[in-house]
């Protein structure tokens, strides 16, 4: 069986280092047969000369742009953080900003669609950031300081009507119960 495959569409979604232990429990392979399809991945990502790059530190290994395309990510990068928030971009940051911390999957739930790429957004504008409850090995995400600064208030709690919308019953009991009918 190829892992190749499999490890680079992991590495490509995964926000953060993986560890090598991680990687082979995920496709169900040694970790001696991981850190041989991982040495192969890399010297076809170099090869083939690919807008991508696998970075290996110690046991761990993460899927990064290519050193040849860091002027034209830079670029990118810029105008994306420079850029308006997207009217998704605006809800989410709302939602956020009333129901935080809250999970993706919460958020998800909520817009009714995956939002990682506008948490991408938010953060890299940082108008919010994400916390690791390592207990629940869960991600939270809440609005910055520089948010709330920006919108020239202390505390979140002072928002329009905070009290009652960060509150909402139909909002829990759809968070809890998983029901999107309920709203």
């Amino acid at each position: 069986m190829n892992i190749k495959p499999s490890l680079e569409a992991l590495l490509f979604v995964a926000a953060k280092p993986l560890k090598v232990k991680d990687l082979a429990d995920l496709v169900k392979a040694t970790p001696e047969k991981v850190v041989v399809a991982l040495d192969e991945l890399a010297k076809d990502c170099q090869e083939q000369n690919r807008g991508v790059a696998l970075v290996k530190q110690g046991s761990t290994y993460q899927m990064v742009t290519a050193p040849s395309e860091a002027n034209l990510i830079k670029e990118f990068v810029k105008d994306e953080t420079m850029g308006e928030l997207s009217r998704p971009s605006v809800e989410a940051l709302t939602i956020i900003a009333y129901r935080g911390p809250i999970t993706k999957l919460d958020l998800d739930r909520i817009r009714g669609v995956n939002c990682a790429l506008i948490l991408r957004n938010l953060l890299l504008h940082g108008l919010i950031e994400a916390k690791v409850d390592k207990k629940k090995n869960e991600t939270y995400y809440e609005v910055t300081l520089d948010f709330v600064r920006f919108l020239g208030i202390t505390d979140v709690k002072e928002l329009p009507d905070y009290t009652k919308l960060s509150t909402d019953d139909a909002l829990d009991r759809m968070l809890n119960n998983n029901d999107l009918g309920a709203l």
